[in-house]
């Protein structure tokens, strides 16, 4: 198994996202476009690469909970418990959006969604980055997710800062996405 965390192209592309690029990188089944989200520019470059709107909302994605903790405050025990409770599957989850989020980020939306990540490069990325990062799969809207490299080049060219190695992990579709509260699922897994 790589380390991610002491590969040269991993540090470099987290050097980057704190120069405000936009970089691609392998998630647990699709290709993702990823930045910093507390950089407006950058949120912006990659709303620009994909077509979609800013009213849509973006994913947080993160290493671990800790990271994740400012976006949690004001939550039930019980939803707490449900948040840190492994899932069998890649979970997003719908939590109430308590205001640290920027406005890019959550769309203007009441809830704001947050995934720990299992996929090793994708985490590793968040750890030396310090923080969570925005994922969004690495596509322009109404195209299919990128399940390749190749694919992330074919659709953005040299459009991207970076393209990091690795490979998608296991999970045959994209993240469930559920609400926090109810746990009702809006897509599934």
């Amino acid at each position: 198994m790589t380390d991610w965390i002491s590969d040269p192209k991993v540090s470099r592309a987290v050097k980057l996202l704190k120069q405000q690029a936009v970089i691609a990188y392998p998630t647990e089944s699709v290709w993702g476009l990823g930045c910093d989200p507390w950089s407006r520019e950058a949120v912006e470059k990659l709303l620009h690469l994909k077509k979609r709107s800013v009213t849509k909302g973006l994913i947080l994605i993160a290493a671990d909970s800790a990271q994740l903790k400012p976006f949690l405050k004001g939550l039930a025990p019980e939803q707490l418990a449900r948040f840190h409770t492994p899932q069998k599957k890649p979970t997003t989850w719908l939590v109430s959006n308590n205001g640290v989020a920027p406005e890019w980020i959550s769309g203007g939306h009441d809830t704001l969604a947050l995934r720990v990540t299992n996929h090793p490069l994708a985490s590793a990325l968040c750890s030396l980055f310090g923080g969570p990062l925005v994922s969004t799969s690495a596509n322009p809207q109404a195209h299919p997710a990128a399940t390749s490299a190749e694919q992330v080049i074919e659709y953005f060219a040299q459009a991207l800062d970076f393209v990091t190695p690795g490979a998608v992990g296991g999970a045959a579709k994209p993240s469930e996405i559920r609400y926090l509260a109810s746990g009702d699922v809006v897509r599934e897994g």
